[in-house]
């Protein structure tokens, strides 16, 4: 089953990129052509990489998205296997848990923030669990391709491997005592899971974590979009490291 990349700019990274194969690439006919679309060209030619002109009906079923008159066909991505990640000898590794996260929108958000901010992993449960697909690619712009994405039968199980691998599991839960910014997220590995948009983390996951924490809300509406509030924690171990950084000078 091949996934779609959408837009000039994630077509040409994911040329650059050069780790996915790329089966095609469709253009609109009669664009007027510009430095990023020769671009794409000089590359996919340099690369044997097929490439055809459509004409514009032929783009019509793909007006939801923003193509920008370019799309390219690739094989699914290639998931990391969880061994070979954490055999990797980097010092401290940090890693986001998605726990049941269904809109596609909110897990490709999610990836580019987690790529934004120099996060090592994505882990993601196999069943009950949106998986990678070209509206997840399209909302992480491309970011899909610069991280590790490891998919695990068993969540509760990867979780126990990461603790007798030195991980401290933070779990974010609307009912815990301490807040986000009460953790210490420095010089020590550790996976933050974010649950699902309606049910949030099962239990089964927040019996097994080191830490609970919540984002506080001042306000009587009580939630956020589960992509944001991933946001706002994985920021928090980013400034709570440069500052320490800082500090140490």
């Amino acid at each position: 089953m091949e996934n779609y990349i959408f837009g000039r700019n994630n077509v040409f990274e994911l040329i650059s990129n050069g780790d996915r194969e790329i089966n095609k690439i469709i253009l609109m006919k009669d664009m007027k052509p510009n430095n990023k679309i020769n671009k794409i060209l000089d590359m996919a030619r340099q690369k044997g990489i097929i490439f055809q002109f459509l004409p514009k009906e032929k783009f019509q079923q793909f007006n939801e998205y923003s193509h920008q008159g370019v799309i390219a066909y690739v094989a699914p991505i290639k998931y990391v296997d969880f061994n070979e990640f954490i055999q990797n000898d980097k010092k401290y590794k940090k890693v986001i848990i998605t726990d049941g996260i269904e809109d596609p929108h909110n897990l490709g958000s999610i990836i580019r923030t987690a790529v934004c901010a120099g996060f090592d992993a994505v882990i993601l449960p196999s069943r009950r669990n949106v998986n990678v697909n070209s509206t997840v690619e399209k909302a992480s712009a491309g970011a899909v391709n610069l991280i590790d994405i490891i998919q695990v039968n068993s969540l509760p199980a990867i979780i126990d491997k990461l603790k007798d691998n030195n991980f401290w599991i933070i779990a974010t839960d609307i009912n815990a005592k301490d807040n986000y910014y009460d953790v210490d997220y420095c010089n020590m590995n550790f996976a933050i899971v974010m649950g699902s948009e309606k049910e949030g983390i099962s239990n089964t996951i927040l019996k097994k974590a080191d830490f609970r924490v919540k984002i506080p809300i001042v306000s009587h509406f009580d939630s956020l979009n589960v992509a944001n509030a991933a946001s706002i924690v994985i920021y928090e171990s980013v400034k709570q490291t440069v500052q320490k950084s800082s500090n140490s000078v």
